[in-house]
């Protein structure tokens, strides 16, 4: 729906040079259809090489969970892996559950090629003024010497910080009511697993439209 959404703006402005969709991470889990997703977005990128898809924490808690570590597993299961797993056709974990056999039989559920996609996809990108990253960056730090976790897990220190990034950071990650628009760090997490209104921003130098569709819940 965000897409079609996206889509139409799109068709509203005048014809640009170049324009490309961003989506911040965070495409599965918590939701009955991450499996859809997936395979949605896996089939858009290699349509149309303007859809570029950041890396965002719950795919890597995915994917360390994939990697046969039962800590990681329960992890994941807790933050929502549960219903990608059920996306998937994948039962629930029980007690007497062997973990490594139940990812064994999650990976032969899982197209090895979208798990090679999601491995691959970068952290972050660029585009003139803006940085996009999934959530957020080390306050006092270069962009170009962020850390991984940092850019897949920050919150607080980075949410609190009035300094210049080095360019408008736009993040998900931190779940705000509306869009949330700082001078120098755009949020556009509004939380759609749970408040069912899904965003996205579009941005070109000083102009930006924000754009949302509510999901059925």
């Amino acid at each position: 729906m965000l897409i079609a959404r996206i889509g139409e703006h799109s068709a509203s402005l005048p014809p640009a040079r170049s324009l490309y969709v961003v989506l911040i991470g965070d495409v599965v889990d918590r939701g009955p259809q991450s499996a859809e997703v997936l395979a949605m977005l896996y089939g858009l990128q290699r349509q149309n090489s303007r859809v570029i898809v950041l890396l965002g924490n719950h795919e890597e808690a995915m994917l360390q969970a994939l990697d046969g570590d039962p800590d990681a597993l329960r992890r994941w299961l807790a933050v929502g892996g549960d219903a990608t797993l059920a996306s998937f056709g994948i039962a629930p974990l029980r007690i007497d559950d062997d973990p490594r056999d139940y990812m064994n039989g999650a990976r032969r559920a899982i197209p090895r090629q979208w798990l090679a996609w999601l491995r691959q996809l970068p952290l972050s990108v660029q585009s003139g003024d803006y940085y996009f990253v999934h959530a957020g960056v080390r306050p006092g730090v270069a962009l170009a010497r962020q850390v991984r976790d940092d850019m897949l897990w920050i919150r607080g220190e980075f949410l609190r910080s009035e300094r210049d990034f080095g360019a408008v950071v736009v993040h998900g990650h931190s779940i705000t009511p509306d869009v949330d628009v700082r001078e120098n760090r755009i949020g556009i997490d509004t939380g759609a697993y749970r408040t069912g209104v899904l965003s996205a921003i579009y941005l070109e130098g000083e102009k930006r439209d924000i754009l949302a569709v509510s999901l059925p819940m």
